[in-house]
């Protein structure tokens, strides 16, 4: 079995889509059930567009029936069909245009929110912002605090959603083993996204 492309966005259009369970469209998409249920609600991948996984040969609609047929079926995806995706190239940092910088505190409170195994030097890199700035979102020290609502990088376009999906997987992975190694969760289980209450570090969601 191979990776599902753009694994947010198919899981995007599985729940517009169709009748599979959370449980179900996490297990084909390789995601947890609790961040399936946010992208139903809107808390995760705001923006994000669905991605059809039958126009693009990785399931059928006969699997998707069967799935909704029987909410204990695991749907599977095509076999003998892989796509390839393009390399992503590496880079020592990003250049970002003028017009998009001002909406990097955004992009940065949406990973403090959603993403907080996420280092400041990873999403650095991939946004193209320093720490100072980092550090000022996550403290509300930033001259333009008020103003800052968590948005998905992908949506004001500051990268990609298949580099934005690499590193959040990475990340997640070495948290869960190192989770594994200290005996704090069962390496089986894989992560678990942090309660609403706890995953804030803002508090007061009706600010950011």
């Amino acid at each position: 079995m191979y990776e599902i492309l753009m694994p947010k966005a198919t899981a995007v259009w599985l729940i517009d889509n169709t009748g599979l369970t959370f449980d179900q469209i996490a297990a084909f998409c390789g995601l947890h059930p609790l961040e399936v249920k946010g992208i139903a609600d809107g808390d995760v991948a705001a923006g994000v567009r669905g991605l059809d996984p039958i126009a693009n040969s990785q399931l059928s609609r006969e699997e998707i029936a069967r799935g909704e047929a029987d909410p204990s079926y695991k749907i599977k995806q095509v076999e003998g069909r892989k796509l390839d995706l393009p390399p992503v190239k590496k880079r020592s940092g990003r250049y970002t245009p003028v017009s998009r910088r001002q909406d990097r505190p955004d992009a940065i409170a949406w990973f403090l929110r959603n993403h907080p195994e996420i280092t400041d030097a990873q999403m650095g890199k991939l946004i193209g912002t320093t720490k100072s700035t980092i550090d000022s979102v996550r403290n509300r020290s930033h001259w333009n605090s008020a103003q800052i609502k968590p948005v998905d990088p992908v949506t004001i376009g500051l990268c990609t959603q298949i580099e934005l999906d690499a590193l959040v997987k990475s990340s997640s992975s070495r948290r869960t083993k190192a989770a594994a190694e200290a005996g704090n969760i069962d390496p089986e289980e894989g992560p678990s996204l942090l309660p609403a209450a706890t995953s804030s570090i803002y508090g007061d969601d009706s600010k950011y």
